[in-house]
């Protein structure tokens, strides 16, 4: 077994590979969060369920393979809907919490000081076993569910970075769910990764800026008035965008709070996705994701041309054009930041009540 990670299973540990190694191996939906406070809370873990619940029955619903080991030519629409519509919130949450629980008593607590990390990232796989499922009543389907638990140490600071971000690809599919296979069905977009690049971007024109491919994406912009002036340095002066969920991006769970932070901060948001073409406008730049928390950016690459000339390309041909930050969060991610984590710690979930 690693020593900076594991993989816990019915009751049993298991050599661990990287997360994404891990993801590649079963289909299934998933959510990954880390511990605060010195390894005692988890980082909105009610959410992170919620969004986990939604994520198997949208998967579900559209695409059950994503979700099922084997999906057999026999299964209807009709069978995986009623399935969806018997997959509750609180079944999942209890499903998880139970293996959760375990996998803290019985190896978290003895090998703590085996992972390497001042906190811990969990990831969590829900996998389905088709099989498993024939032989079930309608009113058990989560029986043929199964929790896989990754679990590793998780060093603080890798947030405290700028971020530096490339655009290289078209948005997901199924973008609503988080869902395993997307680990693999990215991995071709690696070849293009520039130099020192720490996160990929996606779009559908090569202008609309939507996410990144584990990350939510965000520009702080300078707002005009209706005479085309901008505005003066308060926060009224800035605009907050991102690209909305109907877009095609994933409803990440610190994304959710950008924007109940904006809300509660008075600080104009609009769900807009960032035009490359406006980017003199963009003050600042950060993404989300509930490892990194906010991370601010400090270049964002395009390449020349579209994206379809990207894909025809040679990695080394690419021309960028780059958009630069100055040094260090802004004023506006630095208090978006600043609230986030204390929201964190309002609704940290502690380790003990599993």
């Amino acid at each position: 077994m690693s020593n900076c990670r594991f993989l816990y299973h019915n009751g049993v540990v298991l050599e661990a590979p990287p997360v994404a190694t891990f993801l590649q191996s079963l289909p299934g939906a998933y959510t990954t969060t880390r511990t605060i406070e010195s390894g005692t809370r988890f980082l909105f873990w009610e959410r992170h369920m919620k969004r986990l619940s939604s994520s198997i029955r949208i998967l579900l619903d559209s695409k059950p393979d994503l979700l099922f080991s084997s999906v057999s030519s026999s299964s209807s629409s009709s069978r995986f809907l009623m399935m969806n519509r018997s997959v509750r919130e609180s079944s999942i949450y209890d499903l998880v919490n139970g293996s959760m629980s375990e996998a803290m008593r019985s190896v978290v607590s003895k090998e703590r000081g085996r992972l390497c990390g001042e906190e811990l990232a969990v990831t969590v796989l829900v996998t389905g076993d088709e099989e498993k499922l024939s032989r079930l009543d309608d009113e058990k389907v989560v029986d043929c569910l199964d929790v896989w638990l990754h679990i590793g140490g998780y060093s603080l600071g890798v947030g405290e970075r700028a971020a530096s971000l490339a655009l290289v690809g078209r948005g997901r599919d199924v973008a609503a769910a988080k869902y395993s296979d997307w680990v693999r069905l990215r991995k071709p977009l690696e070849k293009f990764r520039p130099l020192s690049t720490t996160e990929l971007l996606l779009s559908n024109d090569g202008d609309h800026l939507l996410e990144g491919c584990v990350t939510n994406f965000f520009v702080v912009c300078r707002r005009k008035s209706s005479s085309g002036s901008l505005y003066g340095g308060s926060l009224g002066g800035f605009e907050v965008q991102t690209a909305p969920v109907t877009d095609g991006v994933l409803p990440g769970v610190i994304r959710e709070v950008v924007i109940e932070v904006c809300l509660s901060k008075g600080i104009p948001y609009c769900e807009r996705a960032p035009s490359w073409s406006e980017r003199e406008l963009w003050e600042e730049a950060f993404v989300t994701s509930s490892l990194r928390i906010v991370q601010h950016v400090g270049t964002i690459k395009v390449p020349v041309g579209s994206l379809k000339a990207l894909a025809r390309s040679k990695p080394e041909e690419i021309e960028w054009k780059e958009k630069r930050f100055k040094e260090g969060p802004g004023m506006i991610t630095e208090l978006i930041q600043r609230t986030i984590m204390e929201r964190g710690i309002e609704e940290g979930f502690p380790l003990k009540d599993l």
